[in-house]
């Protein structure tokens, strides 16, 4: 049987995992310099957590999920977006007793049952970060500026901020009569899934990405008119704070997220070449929702990292040394030079150095094209001679300059420090 990868999952390894890797090291610190501490949630939850926090007439919910009974005939769903299962676990842990805010992020794998395309996959790996315990203005700026910070960091051109106020419950309640009025008289233009979440959800026609519903919903009511004076005042204190930060930024009223649980500030980043590259918003009543009998306001976003890194590689922004690091390569000729090669690499190792040796027996000749292959900064090989005079050659790899050495670690890390 010829066994391959699920339809919608790849491998990531070579070049590409150290992308990954570079990636992450990027993001771990800048959110270590924001002050926010990882989160690691399981990959599955109850599923429930999902229908009452994301509500039943998203996409996700309704279509995309991963959800299957265990053998305690319990439903269990694989975790779709990350923002459920760290409001999960901010209660069941008692974060809300800790000082707030209590800010963190996550990087992991999520799971959706969709089309597989150019950057979106089955299993597709995100980027989030979750801040509790604020009401204020200034959360969604600090969430919104990490965002840029990590982009601009990165190197990405063409970055637009694009946000948008739902309101509050009030709020969304009247501008959703607005709307369903519009959408009832326009009915028949839009395509049939809008035509189906009409009575349930006419928002989600905001967002539509067929060509026709766009059309019919340009001339739709906008949110803004239907915000009353607390969250008018609350959207434009945070305009305040963006423009004082320097981030340039557009309001979008079309813009409403894929997920019910947002209220207020709604936001998406765009770069040139991709639609969208983080979303997210402030969600004041999710922890009510899950059942938690508390209310915690609480903003977010999520970052994916499949379609960055495509979007990363078409801007030339990943690094161009994208390699294993090997610093020697210790070849041998003969037994004895085979055994001493192993000492030596493993004391180089001790000692913090990158080094490789032949594990094969193979020619003098092919471990040097191995070497090379490796990209490997120097090399060396070790016969009976060379351990006699307890010194060797070593070769710049790239120069082609050799110069003698003594066979001991404590020498041959020096040299290579001072030559590199």
């Amino acid at each position: 049987m010829n066994f391959q990868a699920p339809k919608g999952t790849k491998d990531i390894f070579g070049e590409e995992v150290r992308a990954w890797q570079w990636l992450e090291s990027h993001i771990r610190e800048t959110c270590n310099i924001f002050g926010f501490g990882e989160i690691r949630t399981p990959i599955f939850e109850h599923t429930e957590l999902f229908l009452r926090g994301m509500g039943d007439t998203t996409d996700v919910v309704q279509k995309e999920m991963y959800t299957f009974k265990d053998k305690g005939d319990r439903s269990i769903t694989l975790r779709p977006e990350g923002t459920a299962g760290t409001a999960r676990a901010f209660v069941e842990q008692g974060m809300y007793n800790d000082p707030m805010p209590a800010k963190l992020y996550y990087i992991g794998p999520n799971f959706r049952y969709e089309n597989p395309q150019a950057g979106r996959f089955r299993q597709h790996h995100q980027f989030g970060i979750e801040a509790f315990g604020s009401p204020e203005p200034a959360m969604e700026a600090e969430v919104i500026s990490l965002g840029y910070y990590l982009l601009q960091k990165l190197g990405i051109t063409g970055v637009t901020v694009c946000i948008n106020s739902l309101g509050c419950k009030e709020c969304h309640g009247e501008y959703r009569n607005r709307l369903k009025a519009f959408v009832g008289d326009n009915l028949n233009t839009l395509c049939e899934e809008c035509r189906k979440r009409f009575n349930k959800n006419p928002l989600r026609a905001l967002d539509c990405k067929v060509e026709k519903c766009r059309n019919t919903m340009s001339n739709a009511p906008s949110i803004l008119e239907s915000l009353d004076e607390e969250c008018k005042t609350h959207f434009e204190t945070l305009q305040t704070f963006l423009k004082d930060m320097e981030i340039p930024f557009i309001v979008n009223p079309k813009i409403v997220r894929g997920l019910d649980y947002y209220t207020r500030t709604v936001f998406e980043f765009t770069a040139e070449g991709l639609p969208t590259v983080i979303g997210g918003g402030r969600y004041d009543n999710l922890i009510e929702e899950i059942g938690s009998g508390i209310s915690v306001p609480a903003v977010g976003f999520g970052m994916g990292m499949d379609r960055l890194l495509i979007l990363l590689k078409n801007q030339n922004l990943l690094p161009e040394n994208n390699r294993l690091p090997c610093r020697i390569y210790i070849g041998h000729a003969g037994e004895a030079g085979y055994q001493k090669a192993k000492v030596l690499v493993h004391a180089l190792r001790n000692l913090g150095t990158a080094a490789e040796s032949d594990l094969l027996k193979r020619s003098v000749k092919a471990q040097m094209k191995y070497a090379g292959k490796r990209s490997a900064d120097f090399s060396m090989i070790i016969g009976d001679n060379e351990i006699e005079a307890n010194k060797a050659k070593i070769k710049n790899m790239e120069t082609g300059e050799q110069s003698e050495v003594a066979l001991e670690a404590d020498f041959i890390r020096a040299f290579i420090d001072k030559n590199q």
